[in-house]
């Protein structure tokens, strides 16, 4: 597998080995002990999830103020632009935003650490996501930071009509964190 590092801290863009013959391809999505030797040392994964989603689905930016989760995300289906935000105040990279697309073509994941805001926009018909997180989901913890912070000024695509949730419609902006 091959390692990137981002525009953000800590933030790391992963290219697991794919391996393909006329039967199909394989892939290792995890692995323990080689994830480990670039994942912050006692990183621990409790929780797998997946989400299916529409084009022009937006979903976040998501965030949970007690107990952050770590995300190791990736795409099995489709095509997303993937979005996260640096809210760590000490780091240098605070309020900074990184995207990358994320499909099941290309098989890229993106590590995410504790204390960033989370995001993903829908580029394809279908859309299969899945992310391994290092806390429990806590929804009385959980925050949106409103997609289109004139703040964070995030590079979304132009000439769509983003599908959105009443929650994620009504995020914060940074400022009122």
């Amino acid at each position: 597998m091959k390692t990137y590092p981002t525009t953000l801290n800590d933030c790391i863009l992963i290219h697991p080995d794919v391996y393909e013959d006329t039967r199909g391809k394989f892939l290792e999505s995890f692995n323990s002990k080689a994830y480990l030797n670039f994942l912050p040392e006692n990183t621990f994964f409790v929780q797998d999830n997946l989400s299916y989603s529409s084009k022009n689905v937006l979903r976040g930016l998501h965030f949970q103020r007690e107990n952050p989760q770590g995300k190791l995300v990736s795409v099995s289906h489709g095509s997303v632009l993937d979005v996260v935000v640096d809210l760590r105040k000490s780091s240098s990279t605070f309020c900074k935003w990184y995207k990358v697309e994320l499909n099941a073509e290309n098989h890229m994941q993106l590590w995410i650490p504790p204390g960033f805001a989370h995001g993903f926009l829908a580029l394809s018909d279908r859309v299969h996501f899945q992310y391994k997180c290092t806390e429990y989901y806590d929804p009385s913890s959980e925050q949106t930071i409103i997609w289109n912070d004139p703040e964070i000024a995030i590079d979304w695509p132009e000439e769509r009509e983003f599908i959105l949730s009443t929650k994620d419609a009504a995020g914060l902006k940074v400022q009122d964190l």
